[in-house]
């Protein structure tokens, strides 16, 4: 995978990824159902000895027409790369999604892209993708386009998980409302999220659980409570116990609190990545700190019981790092 690209826009697409199979979708969250689309545009690439490139969109189309960013989103253009990356392909090109691109008619759409960047001999979608000014482009559409232009279009059914699609905004609603396992299932991996470790109110500290504190984005809806994780530093893996809301302490916005099992360096200022495991209990008051630090111990130990017994979810969920088999 070491030579994956990152195209930021499709102004000057490399020779090399061009004639190419792509797999087209906003792909929020490369969840189980995306990854078939990818699966099979891989599968379509590798045959035919062609270069396979994930075509997708920032900022989800969704908040272009809003006053101001309101997805709660799963993730963005970086974490989408490195999902690609580990999925197999080739490149990710990354269209800026603006008012001009979201009126374009979809004749234009599929010659200034497909065919002019990239070349596509193949393109793959899902049967729900639509594209273009009033979102005519459609997987019909393509396909008659394609007949024109020369290059084949595949059309991936929705993939159904108990009796429901699979879908970003089902995942939403399930990390929202506490049910993490069937986030992390219908995912196919470990929900991840990161930023920069900042400094906090050292109450943890105080209470003899140190915490590495990052700020999560303001469109962010996963349910307040306590999460056991596994936490990247650099090249280094550790687990943790992490805690979102502070009902005791009456703060408005308080950052994702990681205790780091086994751990105590100073680390403000560096990058860390969290994998949620699981979702340990909603956020509780306590009459004092004596309680909150005797349920603070129990937490510990059941996130240390989750961490033990933890086993990767697919092939795709080792390949991101945090979570490997024994």
């Amino acid at each position: 995978m070491s030579d994956f690209q990152l195209l930021q826009g499709l102004q000057n697409v490399p020779a090399h990824l061009k004639n190419c199979v792509v797999a087209i979708g906003n792909f929020d969250g490369v969840h189980r159902g995306h990854q078939i689309v990818l699966e099979k545009s891989l599968q379509l690439a590798r045959e035919r000895s062609l270069p396979a490139v994930m075509l997708t969109f920032e900022p989800h189309p969704r908040d272009l027409f809003a006053l101001e960013p309101f997805m709660f989103r799963l993730t963005d253009g970086p974490a989408k790369a490195r999902l690609a990356e580990a999925m197999g392909m080739d490149a990710i090109a990354i269209l800026p999604f603006n008012r001009q691109l979201a009126s374009l008619q979809p004749e234009d759409f599929v010659d200034r892209f497909l065919v002019s960047a990239l070349g596509a001999r193949a393109v793959v979608v899902g049967e729900d993708f639509h594209f273009g000014k009033e979102r005519r482009g459609t997987p019909l559409f393509l396909q008659h386009a394609g007949r024109e232009a020369g290059f084949e279009v595949l059309q991936v059914p929705l993939l159904q998980a108990e009796s429901d699609p699979v879908s970003s905004s089902r995942i939403r609603a399930s990390l929202n409302t506490s049910e993490l396992d069937l986030a992390n299932s219908l995912l196919g991996y470990h929900w991840m999220i990161g930023g920069e470790v900042i400094m906090g109110d050292q109450r943890g500290r105080e209470l003899g659980y140190p915490t590495a504190n990052f700020e999560l984005p303001r469109t962010c809806l996963l349910a307040q409570g306590v999460y056991a994780v596994r936490v990247r530093l650099s090249d280094r893996l550790f687990g943790g116990v992490a805690s979102l809301g502070k009902p005791m302490f009456d703060i408005h916005q308080s950052p994702f609190e990681v205790h780091i099992f086994d751990f105590d360096e100073d680390i403000y200022g560096h990058q860390i990545e969290v994998a949620l495991i699981r979702h340990i209990r909603g956020q509780m008051t306590f009459d004092g700190l004596k309680e909150l630090i005797v349920q603070m111990d129990n937490d510990s130990k059941r996130a240390r019981t989750a961490l033990d017994n933890l086993i990767p979810l697919s092939r795709l969920d080792e390949k991101l790092g945090l979570i490997i088999q024994g």
